[in-house]
């Protein structure tokens, strides 16, 4: 594994899938161009409407987002993860997936989101994700890449569940993946603390995409897609705008930050 870039994308997804998709291009495109070689877009990257919608159109959004993703892996040469979209399991319900792959247009790991986002918030929005989406049922399992190195998923709420990340982080992980659509309620507070204490207490990057602004109704994002490194420090904060972070994935520090700090190896209890 040699150093490279990663770009973390910062969208306002709508309930247009064809604009946003076309949205997503842009970005990818331009991470591209900015030399990363590694793109990852946010959970809702092709969708982000309401509920009753999602599910009736789900079998259209999945079917084009993994065709997607697979296009835009092979036509720009980069490791594509699409953060999230739904994927039909009944007539009622949704897994809300997420998928990477490799430059190839092959797929590295595929992971369904466990922990979903129940909650009532003063803001007045109130989410219920689980009256849609069936909880996936396996931990995320990291996957080696002999050029990005050992990667690991998940999605969004996953972020403030440390044992999942800890998970992730006794396989091997460098790189952890948190693509969102946090709340701008919970996000001013949340988000960047959160991240930071993910990749300090497992030694690793974190990669994490991001939705920003208003999506439909009252619906707002907090933005701020990120990368973090071993040490806690933010490389890149894409603030408020749909846009990127992209920052540089260095092995040669993320062995330094461990061998400083070897707390992985300090673990008492497993």
């Amino acid at each position: 594994m040699k150093p490279y870039l990663a770009a973390a994308v910062q969208m306002t997804s709508v309930p247009d899938l064809a604009a946003n998709l076309a949205q997503a291009e842009e970005a990818i495109d331009l991470a591209v161009r900015r030399g990363a070689e590694l793109v990852c877009l946010p959970e809702n990257f092709s969708f982000l409407g309401e509920e009753g919608e999602k599910i009736a159109r789900a079998a259209e959004i999945a079917e084009q987002s993994e065709t997607f993703l697979k296009t835009m892996a092979q036509r720009y040469q980069v490791a594509v993860l699409g953060g999230g979209f739904p994927v039909p399991v009944d007539e009622q319900r949704v897994a809300n997936t997420a998928l990477l792959y490799d430059r190839n247009g092959i797929e590295l790991a595929h992971y369904e989101k466990v922990h979903l986002f129940d909650v009532n918030l003063p803001d007045g929005n109130t989410y219920q994700e689980s009256s849609t989406v069936r909880a996936g049922t396996d931990l995320p399992q990291a996957v080696r890449s002999d050029t990005l190195g050992t990667l690991g998923l998940s999605v969004c709420y996953d972020v403030r569940f440390p044992e999942l990340y800890r998970h992730l982080s006794k396989q091997g992980a460098d790189v952890l993946f948190v693509p969102a659509a946090f709340t701008a309620f919970t996000g001013k507070d949340h988000w960047q603390v959160l991240l930071q204490a993910r990749a300090i207490e497992n030694t690793c990057y974190i990669v994490a995409p991001a939705q920003t602004g208003c999506h439909y109704g009252i619906r707002r994002s907090h933005g701020h897609a990120a990368i973090v490194d071993p040490w806690g420090s933010i490389l890149a904060d894409a603030g408020t705008e749909p846009g990127l972070a992209i920052a540089e994935i260095a092995p040669d520090y993320l062995a330094s930050v461990r061998n400083q700090m070897p707390s992985l190896q300090h673990r008492i209890f497993a």
